[in-house]
């Protein structure tokens, strides 16, 4: 009972929690995953994917250097998230 307490309260802080202020879809990647942008002196990416209950995933992060998406990050990205998807279906 106190564990399903608190997955109930975290699904509740989960849902609660806007959107990260600079985001995108990354369809490219898999169905769900997310970019969020982030500029500081340099511009960097973090390919996340948050649909599921259980967790929230990082697949992928990297300092961003030209306009478009690097192939290789996004092959990378889409591999761990496979991966991920072939593990969660064992369970």
């Amino acid at each position: 009972m106190v564990r399903q307490a608190h997955h109930e309260r975290n699904q509740q802080q989960l849902t609660a929690c806007p959107e990260p202020a600079d985001w995108k879809p990354m369809q490219t990647v898999g169905a769900g995953v997310k970019e969020i942008r982030i500029r500081v002196e340099n511009a960097y990416r973090v390919l996340y994917v948050a649909k599921f209950a259980e967790a929230v995933y990082v697949l992928h992060g990297f300092e961003k250097k030209t306009r478009r998406t690097p192939k290789a990050d996004i092959d990378l990205a889409g591999k761990r998230y496979r991966q991920l998807l072939n593990e969660r279906k064992k369970k």
